[in-house]
């Protein structure tokens, strides 16, 4: 395998009804994770309220395109091209698409910690996001 990897967002492999893609596995990319989530024109409440108590992620939001907003604890915080969001491990979070859509890169990771990617985040992998109560 080459020492890089090029490939067309609109061409990685898609989950979750199309939400999710799995760039980080189509990429190669074993250090981080990453991938693309993207919501159709006002979506509401179609993305999970989530937090990364179970696995102890941090996450970074960059927007690609669209706009939107990111809820944290309650709090609503509007997302363009511009703004960048960091959210830890523990913090509730939840993505919304606002008139136009919003496509998103989240970059994850664990602080101190080497990379494990979830099964989900595999290609060909399941469309179940982790049972945040399991042990």
């Amino acid at each position: 395998m080459p020492g890089y990897a090029v490939k067309r967002i609109d061409e990685m492999e898609a989950a979750f009804g199309g939400a999710f893609r799995r760039a980080r596995a189509e990429l190669g990319a074993n250090a981080f994770g990453f991938q693309v989530i993207e919501l159709p024109p006002n979506s509401g409440d179609l993305a999970p309220e989530h937090d990364h108590s179970f696995d102890g992620q941090e996450e970074v939001y960059a927007v690609l395109r669209g706009s939107g907003e990111i809820e944290i604890e309650g709090d609503a915080y509007a997302i363009d091209p511009e703004t960048m969001v960091r959210v830890s491990a523990g913090v509730r979070r939840r993505l919304r698409g606002g008139p136009q859509g919003i496509r998103v890169l989240a970059i994850g990771g664990v602080p101190g910690a080497a990379y494990e990617p979830h099964p989900y985040t595999q290609l060909g992998g399941p469309e179940e996001l982790p049972d945040p109560t399991a042990s």
